[in-house]
């Protein structure tokens, strides 16, 4: 007895899905391609915003603390909405399987979605190396720029500063200077008359010159050596007339100031780029969980898109 016209068609289409593969990539590479481009706009998105409140000036801008937690916040809800949509896409886009179990076809766009979410995840990774992803990354530079030359100038530029000479009033500069100065009342080194005024004024830069180097040869390592405290003392108590044993003195006193500040620096600066580093490693962390949210999302949504798929 010849099978119904229905059965005979349904007999072909099991037979033709049988031998097909479970796995369909259109849908996938549909899927994927959705949530990348959702992804990347997103991002471009989330960047102008971060970029738009954040001010380099004090008491200007949100806070660190504010800035972190929106990003991680928009970070969290573009995988959301990004896998989401890539994942409905390739459970909705995906060939109807006739005859396959249920637990089978809740597998079947769980990993369907998963796919998509994967390719996404490359595909975006992809466009931010590209000329798309410039906009992005060239922000997010930008605001760690700024943040790194805080912590790294905090110490390198005390040290640059230090080695030049007191005529440009930096930070060595102003303690050098600092020994010079004399007391209304006091007697000065009286230049002879065979000098030029420009003789002496090189002879005073060359003085404080000397000086600074003196003090940035031993400001890392420890205390000011004796021979040295006593060659200083005697060209400050020259120059202002006081008394050798009072610019000792003023010498012991003003190095350790500029030890203190220096050190002071150095901490700063590691603090800084300690901070930087966690901050760099709970982002790290946090991009990570939402990459395994945005893989459960897009899951999900393959599933119900499936199902849609499957009423009509």
């Amino acid at each position: 007895m010849p099978l119904p016209n229905n059965s005979t068609a349904d007999e072909y289409a099991l037979s033709l899905q049988t031998s097909a593969s479970a796995v369909s990539w259109s849908a996938i590479l549909a899927g994927a391609t959705a949530a990348a481009a959702l992804a990347l706009i997103l991002l471009m998105l989330g960047t102008g915003l971060g970029l738009s409140s954040v001010s380099p000036w004090a008491y200007s801008g949100v806070s660190a603390t504010t800035f972190g937690v929106s990003s991680i916040l928009w970070l969290t809800f573009t995988q959301l909405a990004a896998s989401g949509m890539g994942g409905y896409l390739a459970g909705r886009l995906r060939t109807r399987w006739i005859a396959v179990h249920t637990d089978e076809v809740y597998l079947r766009d769980t990993a369907h979605g998963f796919l998509a979410w994967a390719v996404a995840a490359l595909l975006t990774a992809a466009l931010l190396t590209g000329a798309s992803g410039f906009i992005v990354s060239g922000g997010v530079q930008a605001g760690t720029a700024v943040a790194a030359s805080v912590a790294s100038g905090v110490a390198t530029g005390v040290v640059a500063e230090a080695a030049k000479s007191d005529s440009e009033s930096e930070s060595m500069g102003y303690f050098v200077d600092s020994l010079f100065r004399r007391e209304i009342g006091t007697t000065p080194y009286s230049y002879t008359s065979a000098e030029s005024d420009s003789a002496q004024k090189a002879r005073s830069v060359g003085s404080a010159s000397e000086i600074t180097r003196i003090f940035m040869n031993s400001i890392h390592t420890g205390p000011l050596p004796a021979e040295d405290v006593q060659y200083v003392g005697q060209v400050v108590a020259l120059r202002t007339g006081t008394s050798q044993q009072d610019a000792e003195k003023l010498v012991r006193d003003t190095y350790a100031r500029a030890q203190t500040m220096l050190h002071d620096a150095e901490i700063a600066a590691k603090e800084a780029a300690d901070k930087m580093r966690k901050t760099s490693a709970y982002m790290a962390l946090w991009f990570f969980i939402s990459l395994l949210i945005g893989a459960f999302a897009a899951s999900y949504a393959a599933i119900f898109g499936g199902q849609q798929r499957d009423m009509y």
